[in-house]
């Protein structure tokens, strides 16, 4: 075994712990963990480019480790012979252990710096966002995070079925739980840097490709800043995501849930921004009504039919107000029918989320309870009134498509 080749790790998959390590330390100020599994044509090119940055910036202070699922292409034994040219290199290779969110918790454990940090290994995170990560560390916060959500962020080439389900997987994890998920506008995000005492002495249970949840909901982090990058299309190999690492990140969510010791947070609520959108729901609410009137009390249609058809109106009118004022701000960064058609697309799909809420507790009180049609919607309508604003917050007015 040389030093740059850390021994195949027998141990049992399961709840792993990161050590603190004492300052002063004479070891790397960053260690950076980059897993792979079939990754041979992608890693030289990576760690080519992450040297020279790294070595501008930070010199010599800085690791590079590898951890590696035995990948039948071999890409550990390419990763041993680039240490000779790349002295900050260090390769882990894992017989026993397989899985994205471990390997990266395993590259930590042996890992001597003090900002500790993972970078997909499919070129998908530019490296050169590493920098601004890096200067949001120096000064002093907690953890950096690249995210496709926020000024200067987005996706390359994605499918609609694929944003649908990242969409789709952020909104789930805000329903259950909204206190990690929320924390931060891409809480799917491979791509970030955490201090190492914030995460060091817990212990770190991670399920599938979603490390930053756990980091999130063990962690004692306090300071987060967020860095916008654009994800990247692959240009070699194939993507390694299925569906079972969709179940995977249920089930991480419902662990961390259950999860007896997980800290509680608060939510800020931007107050003025609120305030501007429950004034352009209640032009809502009098659209909603009065169409309800017109289909349910002068056309005698349904009370469902009615309640959906009203609503969708509604949703119509404030997606417009709200666009136009509400989140002024961030439309403006995204202009263009293109860009106004995908927000006003995942505004309907927010509301109508709400809008099966809404439906169901109509139903319920109109026909379990005989609440009168109208002092049902009404409870209704105050019951998702902050689903709707919470989720369109954190994912609407964010990223449309950007050029690679």
């Amino acid at each position: 075994m040389t030093r740059n080749l850390l021994a195949p790790l027998a141990a049992p998959q399961g709840a792993l712990r990161i050590a603190a390590r004492s300052l002063p330390t004479t070891g790397p100020w960053l260690s950076l963990v980059i897993p792979t599994f079939k990754e041979r044509h992608n890693l030289e090119p990576l760690v080519e480019q992450l040297t020279q940055l790294l070595d501008r910036r930070l010199g010599g202070n800085y690791e590079l480790i590898v951890v590696d699922d035995d990948s039948p292409d071999g890409t550990w034994e390419l990763g041993l012979q680039l240490t000779r040219r790349y002295p900050a290199l260090r390769v882990m290779r894992r017989q026993a252990e397989s899985g994205l969110s471990s390997a990266v918790i395993r590259g930590w454990q042996v890992a001597d710096g003090q900002i500790l940090g993972v970078i997909d290994a499919d070129l998908q995170h530019p490296p050169e966002i590493l920098l601004q990560l890096l200067a949001k560390m120096q000064h002093g916060t907690d953890l950096a995070l690249a995210s496709r959500h926020v000024e200067g962020g987005g996706v390359s080439e994605w499918s609609l079925l694929r944003r649908t389900l990242s969409r789709g997987a952020q909104i789930l994890g805000l329903v259950v739980l909204p206190e990690v998920v929320g924390r931060v506008s891409d809480p799917m995000s491979g791509y970030f840097l955490v201090r190492r005492e914030a995460i060091a002495g817990p212990m770190l249970n991670p399920r599938g490709y979603k490390i930053l949840l756990e980091v999130l909901g063990r962690g004692h982090i306090q300071h987060i800043a967020e860095v916008g990058y654009v994800f990247q299309e692959r240009t070699v190999g194939e993507s390694k995501v299925s569906w079972r690492h969709y179940l995977d990140y249920l089930q991480h969510l419902l662990r961390l849930r259950l999860h007896r010791r997980l800290p509680k947070r608060r939510l800020s609520l931007p107050l003025r921004r609120f305030c501007q959108f429950a004034l352009v729901g209640f032009s809502g609410l009098l659209v909603d009504y009065s169409v309800f009137y017109l289909l349910f009390s002068q056309w005698g249609v349904g009370l469902t039919t009615s309640n959906v058809l009203s609503a969708e109106v509604a949703i119509l009118n404030n997606f417009l107000w709200n666009d136009a004022w509400t989140f002024a701000d961030l439309s403006q960064r995204q202009r263009g029918w293109q860009c106004r058609l995908q927000r006003w697309l995942k505004f309907n799909l927010i509301c109508l989320a709400g809008l099966v809420l809404n439906t169901l507790i109509v139903n319920l009180l109109f026909n379990l309870f005989g609440v009168n049609a109208y002092l049902a919607k009404l409870v209704a309508i105050a019951l998702v009134t902050l689903w709707n604003f919470g989720v369109n917050l954190k994912l609407n007015w964010r990223v449309t498509n950007v050029q690679k």
